[in-house]
């Protein structure tokens, strides 16, 4: 294990600034996942900290030796870091064997040593009955843990993801993050882990780092990153959520187009926008509800264990993620009644901004 500091890390290729400044330490065994959207900086962090890329300004030290700083560059395959890509990049004409040992091939270990190293690692991802195996006589995710094996089998101090399982489908992928979060509890190695997918984030990470355009907007643990976002791109990015336009005035807010308004108690004055999580909308079926809006209905997709409703409120379309028996009971065009259970508010920002931003 090993801690993880980056001390006012920039990144700029040419006149074109990447990653802005980043600073943060990683604890002994923390999972930590670069979240956010394509050309966000986070595969930049991850190639500064591998060693593939140099920063532009600052300091990456991993168990208190310095790998990058203005005088100071320790190479890849020198800094004890294993690494898997997007693609598993398993050697096509050796068997699983051959491509985990072979990273310790090239440290010229005794074959003996090799071998129960090889063995070791394969059982803790559950391949040691496809040893002699060739690779395109695997499944996708039997691939990736060759990748993952080959990664861990010499014994690195930092283990870096970079998507890995963007490759695979959707029951797959969902197995693989339980399966690579109870392998970094086990072995108790730091992760790192780059993702666009706010659902791995969550699942799997002690605590999350949200970057956008080169900025990291929030970090916290996967409850506060969603229930307490600190702006509208957070609360966008990670999870649904409907935005309503309305205006602070007093202790209520205007709703665009909706005669009701919402107790408010917060600092924000003048124009907001008021967000809210699919969940956190419920359909009214008493008159002492608080929280009451009318919406009109739209239409419903059947989920089996829910349904989701879109409905018009006010100028805004919204979700709302009810139970499965809700199904079939509004007709498009109805009249329904709504309660936000909960809400959160924000500084109005331009449509504009936001679509380039996300």
């Amino acid at each position: 294990m090993a801690v993880i500091k980056i001390d006012h890390v920039t990144k700029s290729f040419g006149k074109v600034q990447v990653l802005k400044e980043f600073t943060n330490e990683f604890a002994d065994g923390e999972f930590i996942t670069l979240l956010g959207p394509s050309g966000c900086g986070k595969t930049t962090m991850l190639r500064m900290l591998a060693g593939f890329e140099k920063p532009t300004s600052g300091q990456i030290s991993i168990d208190g030796t310095v790998m990058s700083s203005d005088d100071t560059f320790i190479p890849p395959e020198k800094r004890g870091i294993g690494m898997v890509f997007q693609s598993y990049a398993v050697w096509p004409h050796m068997n699983v064997f051959k491509n985990v040992a072979y990273p310790l091939k090239i440290q010229k270990l005794p074959k003996e040593e090799i071998k129960k190293k090889v063995e070791n690692v394969l059982e803790i991802v559950h391949l040691s009955q496809y040893r002699d195996r060739m690779p395109s006589e695997l499944s996708g995710g039997q691939q990736q843990r060759v990748a993952l094996a080959r990664a861990l089998v010499a014994e690195p101090k930092v283990l870096l993801l970079d998507e890995p399982l963007s490759n695979l489908d959707a029951k797959l992928r969902e197995e693989m993050r339980f399966e690579i979060k109870e392998l970094q509890k086990r072995l108790g190695i730091n992760v790192v882990y780059v993702t666009h997918d706010q659902s791995e984030a969550m699942t799997m990470s002690d605590r999350v780092f949200v970057l956008n355009a080169g900025v990291v907007q929030q970090v916290g643990t996967p409850e506060e990153i969603y229930l307490e976002p600190v702006n509208s791109f957070v609360a966008n990015f990670v999870g649904k959520v409907c935005f309503l336009k309305g205006e602070v005035k007093g202790s209520l807010i205007y709703l665009e187009g909706v005669k009701d308004t919402l107790p408010y108690s917060g600092i924000l004055e003048g124009k907001v926008e008021v967000a809210i999580r699919p969940e956190k909308i419920k359909i009214s079926v008493g008159s002492k509800d608080s929280n009451i809006l009318e919406a009109e209905m739209v239409s419903e997709y059947f989920m089996g264990e829910n349904t989701d409703l879109r409905l018009k409120l006010g100028s805004a379309d919204i979700r709302v993620t009810a139970d499965a028996s809700m199904h079939g009971r509004f007709k498009a065009g109805e009249k329904v009644k709504v309660i936000l259970e909960d809400f959160m508010v924000f500084k109005d920002e331009d449509e504009k901004e936001r679509e380039i931003l996300t």
